[in-house]
């Protein structure tokens, strides 16, 4: 008798221990670690896009999904420590802002599944075989970037019809900006247009790459957004002012900071959708099997008040194609 009740009191412990474990299991909540390499303030509306990506699909911050989230605040020497971190958390997925922080995201872990929420050529830099098929821990969405600057430098040209040389603010460090002259070659020659490449890869290299621009006569500028100066535009658009340079910028964040002009694809709307990737990575997905999607929505924005700053009238053919006009 004692001995079936022994019996009976640890088959009731261990199916008490499997519920709770099960329960707990159950439970869990899944963690991601969002890292970005600008500051917080540069990034808040892109992160609090994906948020809302996330609340969409029914995952609510600090309920059923935590967020690490990391900047190296325009600094890339301390990525890694922040990825290193992330994987020591044992993080389910890395969701990647930019180039930069991917390839810093790559280099840390092949295991732990990375989301790219904008990236301008994701099979150069090589995080992915091909869009259609990444084929390994890396997916996310492409910005069609060096696709997109030939127009970019079109509505520049049609804005200011006397453009002749532009010079282009960017760092030769990201593939992608080295090679926007070579890339755009013929979109240049029909325009009549000249483009110089001012590298900037320090927050001390802009003022001297603004006064390079200066002393080589540029009435023009395309700026490209390496974390160096989207973390430091407040600094670039006051230049820009002070030169009296129209500017054609890649990202919104420039023009609704006080910048003339910017086209390209929403890259809130991109941050937004890299939830959808996220939850189907939650799910069971893997990267490799998760094509590369492109953007759906671009807008042209132009800012009247900088250009009234710098005795600029944009002609009402060009004014009449913006999206959103900020007054």
């Amino acid at each position: 008798m004692a001995r079936k009740f022994r019996g009976l009191l640890l088959t009731t412990f261990f199916l008490i221990t499997a519920s709770i474990a099960e329960a707990q299991q159950a439970k869990r909540v899944p963690r991601l670690g969002y890292l970005s390499n600008v500051s917080q303030f540069a990034d808040s509306a892109r992160y609090e896009a994906f948020r809302q990506g996330l609340r969409e699909l029914g995952y609510v911050g600090g309920k059923n999904i935590a967020i690490e989230y990391r900047s190296g605040e325009g600094k890339s020497d301390r990525l890694p420590a922040l990825v290193a971190e992330l994987v020591r958390l044992k993080i389910d997925v890395i969701v990647s802002t930019g180039p930069t922080v991917t390839r810093a995201a790559k280099e840390a872990t092949t295991a732990i599944p990375i989301v790219f929420a904008q990236d301008g050529d994701p099979v150069e830099r090589e995080f992915v075989a091909s869009l259609a098929r990444p084929g390994g821990n890396i997916t996310g969405l492409s910005t069609l970037s060096l696709e997109l600057n030939g127009k970019r430098l079109e509505l520049l040209k049609e804005t200011v019809p006397k453009l002749s040389r532009v010079a282009v603010l960017g760092s030769s460090t990201i593939t992608s900006n080295a090679r926007v002259l070579k890339d755009n070659e013929s979109a240049t020659r029909a325009l009549g247009i000249k483009l110089q490449f001012l590298d900037v890869l320090d927050p001390k290299d802009i003022e001297t790459a603004f006064r390079a621009a200066s002393n080589r006569r540029v009435d023009g500028l395309l700026v490209l957004s390496p974390p160096v100066l989207l973390s430091h535009r407040t600094q670039v658009l006051d230049l820009a002012v002070e030169s009296r340079l129209p500017a054609m910028y890649n990202f919104p964040e420039f023009v609704e900071a006080g910048g003339l002009m910017t086209y390209g694809p929403s890259i809130t709307d991109l941050s937004r959708r890299a939830a959808t990737y996220v939850d189907k990575i939650l799910k069971g997905a893997k990267p490799a099997d998760l094509p590369v999607e492109q953007p759906k929505k671009f807008e042209f924005i132009i800012n009247l008040k900088a250009a009234k700053q710098i005795g600029l009238t944009i002609p009402p053919n060009v004014l009449a194609r913006a999206d959103k006009v900020i007054k």
